[in-house]
């Protein structure tokens, strides 16, 4: 997935979170999603609608409230966020994060730059810390140089990401996090089931996503083992769970993806 294509995919991300805020009554608010999705974002999700149909964004929409939630539960406790691949994501200016809260984004710096000039000007509610990098290389000193104590808990978000990295490269992504993390830290990620990538309902996204360089390569049928490989204790959530318990799901079928909440224990190994 080069460069380029991850910042389109951001920007779609945008749009839909844009496209839910104005809605009567949506899940989330997102006051800053139509700055950063622009006009290309509005024509990307409108194409992806034609081409996929309305269902193609539920997932999205679904996944920002639940990780909105589970963010502010996991900072009751802890007092750094790390968002990696955060994207356009706006959670530091729109949430209401505990006092004394640090948020660092990291992407690639093209999207951080282009996110930092949109809200310029803009007010975090937290500490926000913004990191230009490349997750498929080695990050880790760039995050610590950044601000990031690895002798404390840190409350980890992986969104969105997963799908579009081969499997070595995942559990890369997962040893480096873990390596970082102190015990008490908190990891959370969605990923699709291997299933979804064959499915015949998924034909048209997955065409879509392929045309525009971001094609899904990666789905795991058991998402918690991604954390408990490395000792962590998981609990898994199918998509369609909070879906239809927020009236947002189109049918009663499983979603083809999963929300991980994976907690370090005190005896966690470093």
């Amino acid at each position: 997935m080069t460069g380029e294509a991850v910042a389109r995919t951001a920007v779609l991300v945008a749009a839909i979170r844009a496209d839910e805020s104005r809605r009567d009554r949506p899940l989330f608010e997102d006051p800053f999603a139509a700055r950063l999705a622009g006009e290309a974002g509005r024509k990307m999700l409108a194409r992806m609608v034609a081409e996929a149909g309305e269902r193609s964004t539920a997932q999205i929409v679904v996944r920002t409230r639940f990780w909105d939630e589970a963010l502010l539960r996991a900072t009751q406790t802890v007092r750094q966020v790390v968002i990696l691949a955060a994207g356009l994501d706006a959670r530091a200016y729109r949430l209401a994060w505990p006092p004394g809260t640090t948020v660092i984004e990291v992407d690639q710096p093209a999207v951080i730059a282009a996110k930092d000039g949109v809200l310029a000007g803009e007010q975090p509610r937290c500490h926000r810390v913004s990191l230009g990098a490349d997750l498929a290389g080695d990050w880790s000193a760039a995050l610590t140089d950044a601000g990031l104590d690895p002798s404390a808990p840190t409350a980890w978000l992986i969104e969105g990401l997963l799908q579009y990295l081969d499997g070595d490269a995942v559990h890369r992504l997962f040893a480096r996090v873990h390596a970082l993390s102190a015990p008490g830290s908190v990891l959370l990620y969605d990923v699709v089931s291997a299933a979804l990538l064959t499915a015949p309902e998924m034909t048209g996204l997955l065409a879509s996503m392929e045309a525009q360089g971001s094609p899904w390569l990666f789905g795991i049928d058991a998402p918690g083992e991604l954390a408990e490989s490395l000792g962590w204790t998981a609990t898994v959530t199918d998509v369609a769970e909070p879906g239809a318990a927020f009236g947002r799901w189109p049918d009663a079928a499983t979603g083809g993806g999963f929300f991980v909440e994976a907690h370090k224990g005190p005896n966690g190994q470093r």
